[in-house]
Order: structure tokens, then C-alpha cells, then sequence
């Protein structure tokens, strides 16, 4: 037919080929969108919690730092105090926080996150993590590894004679060790219960806290930071079973035969006005440290310290005095950071999809045309055949012409 014969076929291919053309971009767009290298990369690692809040778009991990929580200056690992006022009176301890509990403002510190033994003051993180998961009410029967932890302990029995109630005040009041592994069983093991303290330190950003025991008894790669006792007991001062523990001087606890009488070891309950109560604890590793709360005059501080070689109670009680004097006057070193907020749920999938919708008999409309969105239209790509078909007739009549001539 000649290669002038030719041309019809190749609009038609040409035509063809254009028309598969938009479906390719479409699904190569999709792949481009969905790239965390795309100009939302970094907001879609926030939204899925890639980075720590509060630190930009990026967070310090990916900047190659890491930025200490709640501030730059409580990496340091001296005294600091606001510009203007007196330093807090002198304690032994290596580290230290005084913090306003309302608004989260430390005061002043001393080696604020500093990683140390933190003895019983780790009791704190696992009533905080372990009271909403454990039914008040119901009753417990400790194992025989649980009646023999070693340390301080309230005199457990392997004899259902205790309430989860029961076991959370002696572990408050007398820093029961037997009750905090008792709890831990109750909890469904040693091992859930680790993993349920430390996922709930990271989730107050309590990153310097690393839980091995429930108790606080020293174990290697166990640790905490004057900074993350004082988020825990802030944490812990907004839920009511929590403070109710703390702060009771004294109780009756259940026994083979009635009763006994426990009194709490936190002496500022019975010496400090205001004094709420949190956590002391002692190790022969640790040493003392100290975490706790007093209320006056409508405000709560907070005061954690660690690594103290001494008698630290009046020390403490000095620094609660310092931190009352200074609260709203003194301008804060730090800040006490609020917990990561929960992962908002995604919406729930259709339980059904809708049934095909029925054209109406006598409306005319095409049923494929029906279905097609209103803003779609007819594709280009049908013009362009149309617009190649039309050529490839003409040529073809072209040519015919010229060949019976």
C-alpha cells in the first residue's frame, strides 16, 4: 500500500500510546506522595511519634544532638540558680531539683540529669504504673518468692489475706519490697511488669529511668535522675489512689491473725507543715535519696534528691523553704515536662460498603455515565483518538485519490 499508506496506523499508535500516558502518572504520584523524602516528610514522622516532641520538626536525633529534657541548662552538671536570687542552702546530695508542681518550673538544680541508684524512690514509678492496671478490691495470694524478697519488707504470708489496697499502702508507707514484687505478680510477672514501668518513664519522658526491679534494690543498668523523680511524683500527685498513699501516716495492715499497725517512713509527714509525702529510699549502693511534695498556701514544690550520705531531712526541708520563697518570683532554669499525649485512634473502617446504585427506569442516563463523578468529565484522551481516527481518514482518502489517478 505504500509507505504513504502508513501514516494512519501510526496516528492510531501515537493516539494509543498518549492514552495510557495518564494512568502511569497517577500511580507514580501515589508512590511520590506517600515519601517521607516528599515536602511532608518530616511532619509525617511527627504525626507517627518518629521524633520526641517538643524538639522541632526534626527533633535533636535527627540533628545529630541530644538536647537534655525540659532545657539546655539542666545538662549541666553544677549548681544552677536564677540570675537574681540567693542559691538554696547547702545540701550533701549530688543532685537535685526543686520544682513548682503547678506550672512545672524548676527552681534550681544541681546535676539534674545525673544517672543514679535510685533505691526505693523507684516504688514511686511502679505504684504510678501498676494502680490503673490492678483492681483495688481484689484479693492476693504471694508466692513464696514474693514473702522472701530481701530488704525492707512489711512481713508478708503466702495466705490470700491481702487486697491489691493492702499492698499498695505498705508499699508506700513501710517501702515493702515483698508487696512490690507481690504487685508484680499480680500484674502478670516481673517481666510484663519492667516492661510496664519502663514504657510508662518513656511516656512521661522520664528517659534517664531505667526500671530492673520493681522495688528499687539495686541491680546493674538500673537508674534514675533527680529530673525524672520529681516528673514521676508530679505525675503521680494528679492521681488520687497515689496521693492517698503517700500521704497516709499511718494504717492497719492485714494479718494471720487480725491486724498490725504500719507507720510511713517519709519523716517530713510528721515534721513538715504541708508536707504531702512521696518515696525515700536507702541502699548501701544508692544511698539516700528522696523524692517528695509539700503544699502552702495553695502551692505544691517538689524536691527530689540523690546520692546523699547522710541525714538528708532537714536538708530537704530547707530546700522545700527555698523553693516556696522563690516560686513565681524567680526565673526558672527548666521546665518539668507534661507526659507524651496518647496516639489519637484512627476512625474505624465501614462495616459495609453501599450497595451499586439503580438507575432510575425512563431517566436515559447511562448507567456507566451515572457512576462517573459530576466534576470528571469525558477524557481528553477520547478527543485525541477522535481527532486521530478523523486524520487517518483523510489521509487515507488522500491517498486513494491519488492512486486511481
Amino acid at each position: 500500500m505504500g509507505i504513504k499508506h502508513l501514516a494512519p496506523v501510526g496516528v492510531l499508535l501515537a493516539a494509543t500510546t498518549f492514552l495510557g500516558a495518564p494512568a502511569q502518572a497517577r500511580t507514580a504520584g501515589v508512590s511520590t506522595i506517600g515519601s517521607p523524602a516528599g515536602p511532608r516528610g518530616a511532619d509525617l514522622l511527627n504525626d507517627l511519634g518518629g521524633w520526641p516532641s517538643g524538639t522541632g520538626s526534626l527533633g535533636p536525633h535527627a540533628r545529630g544532638e541530644r538536647e537534655p529534657v525540659g532545657g539546655s541548662r539542666l545538662g549541666e552538671r553544677g549548681l544552677i540558680v536564677p540570675p537574681g536570687v540567693k542559691a538554696p542552702p547547702k545540701t550533701a546530695a549530688k543532685a537535685y531539683v526543686i520544682a513548682d508542681a503547678e506550672t512545672g518550673a524548676v527552681l534550681a538544680a544541681k546535676d539534674a540529669h545525673g544517672r543514679y541508684l535510685p533505691a526505693s524512690t523507684l516504688k514511686a514509678l511502679t505504684a504510678l504504673t501498676l494502680i490503673p492496671k490492678l483492681d483495688k478490691k481484689r484479693k492476693i495470694r504471694p508466692s513464696a518468692r514474693a514473702v522472701n524478697e530481701e530488704g525492707s519488707a512489711v512481713g508478708l504470708v503466702t495466705k490470700p489475706l491481702y487486697t491489691v489496697d493492702d499492698l499498695f499502702k505498705a508499699l508506700m508507707l513501710v517501702s515493702g519490697n515483698d508487696c512490690a514484687m507481690a504487685l508484680a505478680e499480680a500484674n502478670g510477672g516481673l517481666a510484663a511488669t519492667l516492661a510496664d514501668m519502663n514504657a510508662e518513664a518513656k511516656r512521661l519522658q522520664a528517659f534517664d529511668t531505667v526500671a530492673k526491679t520493681p522495688s528499687g534494690l539495686d541491680k546493674p543498668g538500673q537508674s534514675s535522675s533527680a529530673y525524672d523523680l520529681a516528673l514521676i511524683a508530679r505525675a503521680g500527685l494528679a492521681n488520687a489512689d497515689f496521693r492517698r498513699y503517700i500521704s497516709t501516716k499511718t494504717d492497719k495492715f492485714p494479718a494471720p491473725k487480725g491486724y498490725y499497725e504500719i507507720g510511713n517512713h517519709n519523716k517530713l509527714l510528721w515534721r513538715y507543715k504541708g508536707m504531702i509525702g512521696v518515696k525515700n529510699g536507702w541502699t548501701s549502693k544508692a544511698l539516700g535519696s528522696f523524692v517528695g511534695a509539700a503544699k502552702r498556701n495553695g502551692h505544691t514544690i517538689i524536691v527530689s534528691i540523690m546520692r546523699h550520705d547522710g541525714y538528708f531531712w532537714e536538708e530537704v526541708a530547707d530546700l522545700l523553704d527555698w523553693g516556696f520563697a522563690n516560686r513565681g518570683r524567680a526565673t526558672p532554669v527548666g521546665q518539668l515536662v507534661d507526659p507524651i499525649p496518647e496516639p489519637t485512634p484512627l476512625p474505624a473502617p465501614p462495616t459495609a460498603s453501599a450497595p451499586p446504585a439503580v438507575p432510575t427506569p425512563g431517566s436515559g442516563r447511562n448507567p456507566a455515565a451515572a457512576a462517573r463523578p459530576a466534576d470528571e468529565g469525558v477524557p481528553i484522551g477520547y478527543y485525541v483518538l477522535g481527532a486521530g481516527l478523523l486524520g487517518g481518514l483523510v489521509w487515507l482518502v488522500y491517498g486513494l485519490r491519488r492512486r486511481f489517478r
